[in-house]
């Protein structure tokens, strides 16, 4: 039991020290895809709340279809905004295969 615990707890450690390093990637990313929400909610008349939202939702590939772009702009930005979530979480995800890549042959598990 102690085993497992120390493995979850290097784990942890070692994401996220991966994170720090792709974290100004990432960044970049979050920014991008807010500026972008912003721009769709301009272009749509939508509250910069809504635009922020709607950002997120498209960029995490969840969708709840409560805001929706009318214009063709707007619908353009909100795939570049789902291309950049989805990015993101690919590299989140890569981070953590890595992290448990690394502890496991670290204790010799393979």
């Amino acid at each position: 039991m102690r085993a497992m615990k120390q493995l979850r707890h290097d784990f942890i450690r070692e994401f996220w020290r991966g994170l720090l390093v792709v974290w100004p990637i990432v960044s970049m990313l979050l920014v991008l895809m807010a500026l972008l929400g912003m721009a769709v909610g301009a272009l749509e008349g939508w509250p910069v709340g809504d635009g922020l939202y709607f950002s997120f939702v498209t960029g995490l590939t969840i969708g709840y279809g409560d805001l929706v772009p009318k214009l063709g702009v707007a619908r353009c930005l909100a795939m570049l905004i789902g291309l950049a979530g989805i990015f993101m979480t690919g590299l989140i995800v890569a981070v953590g295969v890595h992290a448990l890549r690394k502890i496991l042959e670290e204790q010799g598990i393979h």
